[in-house]
């Protein structure tokens, strides 16, 4: 396993499913982006960064959940209807909304830390949402299976994350010169649906990995 192999399989099975991953979660995305607009024209800038966290719970684990559970599902050739993937991500969303909290938490906490700390929880905490999700771990069993399973991948893990934000974050640097704040609130729209929708591949990206990693030999017998 090479990171190239990893994106070039999740390039392939993005591209595949890209119809039913749009019906899935691009409605989700686009009303989190709304959301973030009215906050961000309802509060000060000092409340902003607070309430927009809030916001991201509130929708981020119902798509990305759902997500994976396609992911899975198509994985082991399934075709699962999208409203049976929004009901489970649904009862999922309490657990999943602890995580992404906690890790958004201890992200932030490392980055302000000469980012370093910040950028190593990123990668060790990446597995989080796949174990949490599709082996039914709570939060913080979820958080600490990750850091075993990315044991010795860190580098790899780092690579394929770069490899599809690196390029995303040029582009929104690139969108946001054509189109610089303040911006028409419609434009703000469509810029961060596009933007998050596109943060989607990482998603397959690290699923990707996980099922690789996981699956090894070494770690079928550490969770057994």
């Amino acid at each position: 396993m090479n990171a190239l192999d990893v994106l070039r399989d999740s390039l392939y099975f993005f591209k595949r499913n890209l119809g039913q991953i749009v019906r899935l979660c691009l409605p989700l995305v686009i009303f989190e982006a709304f959301l973030q607009q009215v906050v961000d024209h309802a509060t000060g800038p000092e409340n902003f960064s607070a309430i927009s966290v809030v916001v991201g719970l509130l929708v981020y684990p119902l798509y990305t959940a759902a997500l994976i559970l396609l992911l899975d599902a198509r994985t082991n050739g399934e075709t699962p209807r999208n409203r049976d993937l929004l009901a489970l991500s649904v009862r999922l969303w309490p657990r999943f909304a602890v995580l992404t909290a906690l890790n958004t938490l201890l992200i932030l906490l490392g980055l302000s830390l000469y980012f370093l700390p910040g950028l190593w929880l990123m990668v060790t905490l990446a597995f989080g949402e796949y174990l949490l999700v599709l082996r039914g771990l709570g939060p913080l069993q979820a958080m600490k299976q990750s850091l075993r399973l990315t044991r010795g991948h860190f580098w790899k893990i780092l690579l394929c994350i770069l490899c599809v934000m690196g390029p995303l974050w040029l582009l929104k640097g690139a969108t946001l010169a054509v189109y610089p704040e303040p911006q028409n609130p419609l434009i703000a729209v469509l810029i961060d649906s596009g933007h998050s929708f596109l943060q989607l591949f990482t998603s397959v990206v690290l699923f990707r990995l996980f099922m690789l990693i996981s699956e090894s030999p070494d770690n079928r017998e550490g969770t057994a």
